[in-house]
């Protein structure tokens, strides 16, 4: 391991980190899987008609992405993901080991799900996880759209995550549907 600093993405820091990087590679976090388990009232959604935003949940693994941020930007590099990451506080910041495509294991800064705060949604139903992803709209846009584009950045990534294409399915005919 290196004394590099690392952050690790599993969302739309995979495809839109909006940071300068030194660099990036496809990495393997072990212990938490992505998961529509946080009710989003500020990117995704309102208080009034929350939406869902992916989450790193207990158990299993994600692939994501893994961005080397060099000591000269850190700070600013830092900075910018509190803002971006924690406009509710809804995750908790921590240290954890990702394995990169290489084999090299490097320690990363990544969000983990807080399943203590109110917005924590936990394991809902497919169907339930569409209902509130359907038409719900925030600040940074509409959440089927941000299920859609995790769809097609983890598929140009070379995975297939068969139960985010299911939902996306679902949300997109309850859309259609109105």
């Amino acid at each position: 391991m290196s004394d590099a600093r690392w952050v690790f993405g599993y969302g739309s820091l995979m495809w839109r980190p909006g940071f300068p990087y030194a660099e990036r590679a496809g990495a393997t976090l072990h212990g938490r899987r992505r998961a529509f388990c946080i009710y989003s009232v500020h990117h995704r959604g309102t208080y009034d008609r929350p939406g869902l935003v992916l989450g790193l949940a207990p158990g299993g693994a994600t692939r994501g992405m893994a961005y080397r941020i060099s000591e000269a930007d850190w700070a600013g590099v830092y900075a910018y993901l509190v803002e971006r990451e924690q406009p509710t506080e809804t995750y908790v910041e921590a240290r954890r080991h990702v394995r990169l495509a290489d084999g090299r294991r490097e320690e990363a800064l990544v969000f983990l799900s807080d399943v203590r705060h109110p917005q924590w949604a936990g394991a809902l139903s497919l169907a339930r996880q569409a209902e509130l992803i359907a038409g719900a709209t925030g600040l940074s846009g509409r959440n089927v759209d941000y299920l859609r584009d995790l769809v097609q950045h983890l598929r140009e990534m070379g995975v297939r995550d068969h139960s985010m294409e299911t939902l996306l399915g679902l949300a997109e005919a309850r859309e259609l549907a109105g």
